[in-house]
């Protein structure tokens, strides 16, 4: 019988064999490729010695098509939990070296039951993708531990904040895990579709690289996928860790606090960052960043539908969740996927806690025949939809337009919005005073000698009538006109007399939003 130092001497070699994943060539191959690998993810991920793997020894049972006998270790995927900056969450890591990170039963099972965990626990969970698909070998086997995968993924959205890292080839219906999750980070070395080049040139003619098809600019600039993009699994770790720092670990929790000094003094530069020329651009974001504590603002979807701005900041150590017009893209105009963009967003932030703040300048919804054959009607309600259903804080700034249907669509004060404050810069308005002057004014302005004199009187004549701030506040639509600088300072103090904000709501299984 083996002594106990054998023993312990078979357990180490056990371990450190099945650690080295596919052995150390596959490793060094993969970091000649400028990746890490499945361990140094997770290392560079968590806080130093707190991981606790789970399910190391874990192997596959197939038989057929040379599986038999075949041991793949931790059957090619790292799971467990550990801490990012002392807050715990689960994770999973797919291992490329080990039959290329292919998804089997067992792997995939391990993937859900790390879910469960984190469903459990309450805590966020994060799975690090980089995997050649389905393991073709276990047949229908691997397609259902995927389905388990994705009704995990189900169980724990709007519970605990899931993350997506693309570190690698995520294709097929491995694809669909990662967009059942809330966030998706992709790398510069990642590709991800579900259909390749090759299937596509067969099918349908189409020739396309594996970049262009499902590269990260792919996926941020056009399909609206992902959320952030990486220079390498390094820098995805990072965004990782700043992302989860602005989230709770869970539903029913708020977001985590942090220090502060207080300072709510007046900011001038608020004072000339807007022009009061309606048609003048300007970069919403420099709005933002003189507002939110120390200028640290995370924007989601930089690349992406980008007349509407959105991301993650904190005021006095508070997290919260910001949307803005962005006036330099298209006059900040609402179309088809800023409405998407910007819906998700405030549907995430309701299920985490997260209070809104909303900055407007919005002409109104883009016009043209190719929205409205897109569905700009239904894709607009969603934000209706979105916002009245979030029961969260919700604090609106008019910085300047607000006009028609776009205006209600940013947290209008019939929206639910607990508070409207309104900038001297502000209109608001059924629509521009130059359309309305056409409409109001169109005698006056057709039967005069000089039309176009008469057009600019009248247009004057509307703003001053309709389009100014006081107006709205007279009909109780703002609650207050406030100087730019002190905009910090009126956010700060409302989200504190806001903090323990209670709405109930009708019960009912749940709303059916305009998808």
């Amino acid at each position: 019988m083996p002594t106990m130092d054998e023993r312990l001497e078979q357990l180490r070699a056990r371990r450190a064999a099945l650690q080295a994943g596919g052995g150390e060539d596959k490793l060094d191959k993969l970091r000649a490729q400028g990746k890490q690998t499945a361990r140094e993810r997770i290392d560079a991920l968590l806080d130093v010695g707190s991981f606790q793997e789970t399910g190391l020894f874990a192997q596959h049972r197939a038989t057929l098509f040379g599986m038999a006998g075949k041991e793949m270790a931790a059957d090619g995927v790292v799971t467990g939990a550990g801490t990012v900056a002392g807050r715990l969450i689960h994770l999973a890591s797919q291992d490329f070296s080990v039959a290329g990170g292919s998804a089997g039963e067992v792997h995939s099972m391990k993937v859900a039951d790390t879910m469960q965990q984190s469903l459990k626990t309450g805590t966020p969970f994060v799975f690090i993708n980089d995997s050649g698909g389905a393991r073709v070998q276990e047949g229908i086997d691997s397609l259902s531990g995927y389905g388990k995968v994705f009704y995990a993924n189900v169980m724990l959205s709007g519970v605990v904040p899931q993350v997506s890292l693309i570190c690698g080839p995520c294709a097929g219906g491995a694809a669909y895990s990662p967009a059942l999750t809330d966030f998706i980070i992709q790398t510069r070395k990642a590709q991800m579709f579900i259909t390749g080049p090759s299937v596509i040139k067969q099918v349908t003619g189409e020739n396309v690289t594996a970049e262009q098809l499902g590269g990260p600019d792919s996926h941020m600039v056009h399909s609206g996928v992902i959320h952030f993009i990486a220079g390498d699994d390094a820098e995805a770790a990072l965004l990782c860790q700043k992302l989860l720092s602005f989230l709770p670990s869970n539903n029913l929790e708020d977001p985590p606090e942090f220090p502060t000094d207080g300072n709510v003094d007046p900011n001038p530069a608020l004072n000339a960052l807007v022009p009061i020329e309606g048609k003048q651009a300007y970069d919403v974001r420099d709005v933002i960043v003189n507002i939110v504590d120390t200028g640290d603002f995370l924007e989601v979807q930089a690349g992406y539908a980008t007349n509407i701005v959105i991301g993650f900041a904190r005021i006095l150590g508070r997290t919260i969740g910001v949307i803005g017009n962005q006036p330099k893209v298209n006059a900040g105009v609402l179309d088809i996927n800023a409405s998407n963009k910007a819906s998700r967003f405030i549907r995430f932030c309701n299920a985490f806690n997260i209070p809104l703040v909303t900055f407007v300048d919005v002409p109104g919804f883009l016009p043209g025949v190719q929205q409205e054959y897109g569905g700009i009607i239904r894709h607009g309600a969603k934000m209706l939809f979105a916002y009245s259903a979030a029961t969260v804080p919700k604090v609106t700034i008019i910085l300047r337009k607000a006009f028609g249907g776009a205006y209600l669509a940013m947290c209008g004060k019939d929206l639910g919005a607990d508070r409207v404050f309104a900038w001297p810069t502000a209109e608001v308005a059924v629509m521009g005073a130059e359309g309305a002057a056409e409409i109001v004014f169109k005698r006056e302005i057709d039967a005069a000698g000089d039309q176009a004199a008469k057009r600019r009187e009248k247009i004057e004549e509307y703003r001053e009538a309709f389009s100014t701030p006081y107006v709205a506040a007279g009909r109780r639509l703002v609650d207050d006109i406030i100087e730019p600088a002190d905009t910090r300072r009126v956010i700060a103090q409302t989200l504190e007399y806001l903090h323990t904000k209670r709405e109930l709501r009708p019960s009912k299984k749940h709303g059916l939003i305009p998808l």
